[in-house]
């Protein structure tokens, strides 16, 4: 035999020999990633979310209570103001010239007045020293005098009490503190009564309404925290419940609530920003719920067995073990079970993938109730 045929067939028998030589590499355990959630202490539940649009606490279209030529709109958007600042105002002329003439008006019906006033004190004394000279119809008609002139006077007076106000109210003027959001007439143009000049609202708070269930309505009385996030600006702010509507919804079933909060002191929140509400519940003694609600998407059942399972996680090591629980009613928020305890951890999805003691690394933590 040829010398390159000996070693052609000796090479297959010297790999063999040199992979028998070499140790076997470790297989690399598999670590699951599996979204989990900690239930909640016993006596402390974190809601479901709700959204909502964050309004002002106090916002309103201003306007004239006059008509009359706009001369004046020292604002625009975007400027804040202090309440009694000059937000527009309306050329006086035509209010001040009706005002000096109900004044003259005035002042002739006191002269009136006057008149007759002294016409029947002169009578009275007449009829005194001679009660023959003066008859009562004569007297009558000097009373009757004084009188109407009296009425006219305080007549007049009305009128220049509504002209002062018509001349005072050619000057609009801020009701609050508050910014300019908008504008509705620019300077020089003919304003009416009651047309809006320029919107106003008070920012320093906040307010957003969300719309609740009502089969969670009830729980009302036991909320504890409130939070709002704002996703645009990237903060949460603490907030209270303001008001409950006492009516709910034929179309959606839920109770309207408006939550309240301070304004944000790193960043503005404006009116029209989307917001995520939640919150925490603290149940008193006596109302505390003994099951926790949980994602049907947690739960597994045994066929044979006919039990119900979740997978709890050891924080310590990672690892899952399948843990009996007793389901309870199934609502929109998720499935009530008993068999758990504040603190554990299970996992909420992919529970058919998992296996006894498998290692896992949990994802999007968060917490149920």
């Amino acid at each position: 035999m040829k010398p390159i045929s000996k070693l052609l067939l000796l090479w297959p028998a010297a790999l063999l020999f040199l992979a028998g030589c070499q140790e076997e590499a470790p297989i690399e355990e598999f670590i699951r990633p599996v979204k989990a959630l900690k239930v909640a202490d016993a006596d402390t539940f974190e809601g479901i979310k709700y959204n909502g649009i964050a309004q002002a606490t106090q916002q309103v279209d201003l306007s004239f209570r006059v008509d009359g030529p706009m001369i004046n709109r020292p604002v625009d958007v975007g400027d804040e103001v202090k309440k009694g600042q000059l937000v527009a105002r309306i050329d006086p002329r035509d209010y001040e010239v009706r005002l000096r003439t109900v004044k003259g008006q005035l002042n002739n019906a006191i002269a009136v007045r006057k008149r007759a006033q002294a016409d029947l004190d002169r009578l009275l004394r007449i009829k005194k020293q001679d009660p023959g000279a003066v008859s009562q119809t004569l007297i009558d008609k000097a009373l009757q005098n004084r009188d109407s002139a009296q009425a006219e006077i305080r007549s007049l007076e009305a009128s220049v009490d509504r002209r002062k106000d018509d001349l005072a109210y050619t000057n609009l003027k801020a009701p609050f503190d508050g910014m300019i959001t908008k504008t509705y007439t620019e300077a020089f143009e003919d304003v009416r009564r009651k047309q809006p000049v320029v919107r106003l609202l008070d920012p320093s708070r906040i307010e957003m309404w969300i719309n609740v269930p009502e089969n969670l309505i009830s729980l009302e009385p036991y909320v504890d925290k409130v939070w709002v996030r704002f996703d645009a600006l990237g903060i949460e702010v603490p907030a209270a419940v303001k008001e409950v509507g006492r009516e709910a919804s034929q179309t959606t079933r839920t109770f309207p609530v408006n939550l309240i909060m301070d304004q944000a002191k790193d960043a503005r929140i404006l009116p029209g920003m989307a917001g995520v509400a939640r919150y925490t519940l603290k149940m008193p003694e006596g109302v505390k719920e003994p099951e926790f609600l949980i994602p049907v998407t947690a739960v597994f059942t045994d066929p044979e067995k006919q039990k119900s399972y979740v997978w709890l996680i050891d924080e310590a090591a990672l690892t899952v073990s399948r843990h009996e629980i007793t389901p309870g009613k199934l609502s929109g928020r998720g499935l009530k079970v008993q068999g758990l305890q504040p603190g554990q951890w299970i996992a909420v999805a992919g529970v058919d993938l998992l296996r006894e003691g498998q290692k896992v690394k949990i994802l999007e933590p968060g917490k149920l109730m």
